[in-house]
């Protein structure tokens, strides 16, 4: 089965957006941190990870409206963004083509929206009256997002991705920062589709492998846009990599291998969609579209 991935990703961003919106309706008190949280929220994120998860919902034949589940992990990820752009982390000026959050609403408004966004995500992904979904269903996926998120996924990549700036290149740490920092909450968006879904445990663990192989290689790819882009096309500051001095698959490994490497990874998490049928076609395009993104 053929698929228009750009029809399919419009329609499950407008979902998704349309979510968003109505959710913060009820306006948050004071109204300065209801403007930061939704001036991060809609500023024209990619969606991937809510995409990811929806699309492994379906390839595993879930009936039910898991959109809610999905934006839960779009909070965690635009917290992570919020954090990561702050003075005290990446410094960031820019994002998504506009000024980074601490920039328009100060570091103070910036740091509490992201902690609310974080805990908000926490509050949807344990309410059971969304879609038909078992209570212990939800708490696994509860138990993964937060492994993904916290200390022992992105936390811990975004802590060494810190400390190893201005360091000699080394391939295990880069890996380490790679697999935890990004990987892991690519890995975890699909697997809670599966999960929420009731798939097989074949299923689940083909599918996280498959989301751990394109979060590894999203990143790759991010390092080299970080390199080969603009900073018009990116949305970013271009060669912010360097000029930080971060730990990147680029300064290890050099551009081809690097990008080779990310082929390797695409190919493999292909491989591990082979025994899904028609339905997995959004994921397999994806892939794809992970490999060949400008941006």
């Amino acid at each position: 089965m053929n698929i228009d991935l750009k029809e399919y990703i419009t329609e499950k961003r407008a979902k998704i957006d349309q979510f968003i919106i109505e959710y913060f309706q009820p306006f948050i008190i004071p109204q300065v941190l209801h403007d930061s949280v939704l001036y991060s929220l809609t500023a024209g994120g990619k969606r991937i990870r809510p995409l990811l998860c929806i699309a492994s919902y379906e390839a595993c034949n879930g009936k039910e409206d898991i959109i809610p589940y999905a934006v839960a992990i779009e909070f965690i990820h635009t917290y992570s963004l919020i954090h990561d752009d702050l003075p005290a982390m990446d410094n960031d000026d820019l994002r998504r083509g506009k000024p980074t959050n601490h920039k328009v609403f100060g570091e103070g408004i910036a740091i509490l929206a992201g902690d609310g966004l974080l805990t908000e995500a926490f509050r949807i992904l344990s309410n059971p009256l969304y879609a038909k979904i078992k209570a212990d269903t939800l708490l696994r996926v509860i138990y993964e997002i937060s492994m993904a998120a916290g200390l022992r996924g992105m936390v811990a990549g975004q802590a060494y991705d810190l400390i190893s700036e201005g360091r000699e290149p080394n391939r295990e740490i880069v890996e380490f920062i790679h697999l935890h920092k990004t990987a892991a909450m690519i890995r975890a968006s699909v697997k809670t589709g599966a999960l929420l879904a009731e798939a097989s445990e074949d299923k689940i663990n083909r599918l996280e492998s498959y989301g751990e192989a394109i979060g590894l290689a999203f990143q790759i790819v991010d390092d080299i846009l970080d390199i080969e882009s603009t900073t018009e096309v990116m949305g970013k500051p271009q060669g912010s990599d360097i000029q930080k001095g971060k730990m990147t698959y680029p300064r290890v490994y050099g551009i081809e291998k690097s990008r080779q490497k990310a082929k390797e990874l695409i190919d493999k998490a292909l491989e591990r969609l082979s025994i899904f049928d028609e339905k997995a076609e959004p994921l397999r395009q994806i892939a794809f579209y992970i490999f060949k993104r400008t941006s």
